[in-house]
């Protein structure tokens, strides 16, 4: 999942000397009071003092088959119920519209679920089997007016790849055996399927979302605990509330305020005139606001007097360069370029020591080894040059562009690694465009080195490795190709062998940090600040807000 601003358990993965500030979707909680919000063209709608205001930027999706980045995801995971659901307590997946965790056939290739009886949609037709199977066809569905970029979760489900190419009418690995039985067949085994299963993008969806996918688009009818009261106002907000008819545990607010705003720091601000109660902190304010609020006890849940979350996430910062460009094609100038980074100056100057720089494209918090390390992801301008040196190339004759996108406070980060590049000689450019824009550019290769952050979907290793580097994943933007690995991380899928299983994981990774078809810049954690009329509120390490157990006081 894109982390568009910049896992892990509350008990496993809370490093007490590692509380870093990510750049990622901003949050508040509180009545709005109809208030004007900034950004957005109309007044906001009047809503009780029991409503959660949640401060996002403009959302790419919020329908689940694309839910790609964690601004819609915020909203798709408040209104839809997938099969499971990760538990960071016990760090595993739990039944969730499942009524239990599925049986697994002896060949390990077929998962059957049992649903919940009695489950609805938001327009009162049923939770069925057959929703199932029609919403996660429409994640891998060709005729989407815009096809997915999140249909690599489906890849291991036999007859994905032939339904998505056209070939096919239905996904022949999805059954609906029957009502309340829902069965999945995979190409092959894979031990953590599921964990996939937990994605919140994998929900059901009703007959509504073919009959009219254009409103469904903009007002998706959801099965979980808040529904959609209008569609989505762009640019100014969305707005759910607790749906009465929901089969689980009733939430304890009455809904939720999504206010949209283009300034993150509009959001700060709000909360300290006491307008907004949950908000990003800004870079260089991370130590006063522990200081003044107080740290959460884990990092991850807000109290009154415990505020401020400094929580490991499941996340990394980098950068992705373009391979057919002339310059970032040669793996002696990605390598070079990665060694030019002084990782500890950001981590330090800009976000005061809460951060850490990334070794590796896999977070500490999801697998801590020597063997994710990459070699050239420290500092060291006089091997960059020299490497460059070596292959016969002036750094003088490369002129790049970094791209990024704009409203997510990443013009200092690129500005430090622009001076870094200039050091040993390269010449950069800096270029942002809005959002939804700038992941378009991504995706026509309309770009040189691009910025991205990458937070986990569920946590495993293999969500770092497949969706950004196999070489068909809808979501490797820079089309890497290499063989051996896409051989070595098949084979790490099918070893049942947790140990077994994570110690292929690393060789496969090792083989993509010696390409270096990203450069990891530093490894994300929560930087947010909630006001004491949050009694509690769950912002996980895959930076979901949990909504269906916030408390206002």
């Amino acid at each position: 999942m894109f982390d568009k601003f910049g896992g892990v358990t509350r008990r496993n993965f809370v490093k007490g000397g590692l509380a870093a500030g990510a750049l990622t979707a901003l949050a508040a909680c509180g009545g709005n009071g109809g208030e004007t919000t900034e950004g957005g063209e109309g007044a906001a709608p009047a809503v009780t003092e029991n409503y959660f205001s949640y401060y996002l930027s403009e959302p790419a999706y919020i329908d689940p088959y694309n839910g790609q980045e964690n601004q819609g995801m915020a909203v798709i995971f408040a209104c839809f119920d997938g099969l499971l659901v990760w538990d960071y307590d016990t760090n595993e997946p739990v039944p969730l519209a499942a009524a239990e965790l599925p049986t697994v056939s002896d060949d390990g290739l077929t998962y059957t679920f049992k649903l919940r009886e009695g489950m609805t949609f938001h327009n009162g037709d049923p939770v069925d089997a057959a929703s199932f199977k029609r919403g996660w066809e429409r994640v891998a569905s060709p005729t989407m007016a815009t096809p997915s970029d999140i249909a690599y979760h489906l890849d291991p489900i036999a007859g994905k790849a032939e339904f998505a190419a056209g070939e096919a009418t239905e996904i022949s690995g999805l059954v609906a055996v029957d009502d309340l039985t829902f069965q999945v067949t995979l190409t092959a085994p894979m031990a953590d399927f599921p964990a996939v299963c937990c994605h919140p993008a994998l929900a059901p969806v009703p007959q509504a979302a073919l009959d009219d996918p254009a409103s469904f688009l903009e007002q998706p009818i959801g099965n979980g605990p808040f529904k959609l009261d209008e569609p989505w106002q762009h640019n100014q907000y969305i707005l759910a509330s607790k749906f009465e008819n929901y089969y689980g545990e009733a939430p304890a607010i009455d809904g939720v305020y999504f206010s949209i705003q283009a300034n993150p720091d509009t959001a700060f601000r709000g909360f300290q005139a006491g307008e907004i109660d949950f908000c990003n902190i800004p870079v260089g304010q991370i130590q006063d606001c522990v200081d003044q609020y107080g740290a959460s006890e884990d990092g991850f849940t807000v109290t009154p007097g415990a505020q401020a979350l400094t929580g490991t996430e499941l996340s990394t910062y980098y950068l992705i360069p373009n391979l057919e460009n002339e310059w970032l094609s040669k793996p002696e100038v990605r390598r070079a370029l990665s060694l030019a980074i002084n990782r500890d100056n950001i981590v330090n100057s800009l976000f005061e020591g809460f951060r850490e720089g990334a070794n590796s494209i896999m977070p500490l918090s999801i697998d801590d080894n020597e063997q994710n390390v990459w070699q050239y992801c420290k500092y060291d301008p006089e091997q960059a040059t020299q490497i460059l040196a070596d292959a016969g190339i002036n750094p003088a004759d490369i002129t790049v562009t970094l791209n990024y996108n704009s409203g997510g406070d990443h013009e200092d980060i690129m500005s430090s690694i622009q001076a870094d590049f200039a050091a040993i000689g390269v010449n950069v450019q800096q270029q942002t465009q809005e959002w939804a824009a700038y992941l378009e550019s991504l995706s026509d290769g309309s770009y040189d080195l691009g910025r991205l952050g990458w937070t986990a979907d569920y946590p495993i290793q293999d969500n770092f490795l497949y969706p950004n580097f196999y070489s068909t994943a809808s979501n490797n933007y820079n089309h890497y190709n290499n063989p051996d690995f896409d051989v070595k991380l098949l084979e790490a899928r099918q070893i049942q062998d947790e140990e077994a299983r994570r110690t292929a994981y690393r060789e496969a990774c090792a083989m993509v940090g010696d390409d270096m078809p990203v450069i990891p810049i530093m490894f994300y954690a929560h930087n947010y600040i909630g006001s004491e009329r949050c009694a509690h509120f769950f912002y996980d390490a895959a930076t979901i807000p949990h909504f269906e157990s916030a408390e206002l006081a």
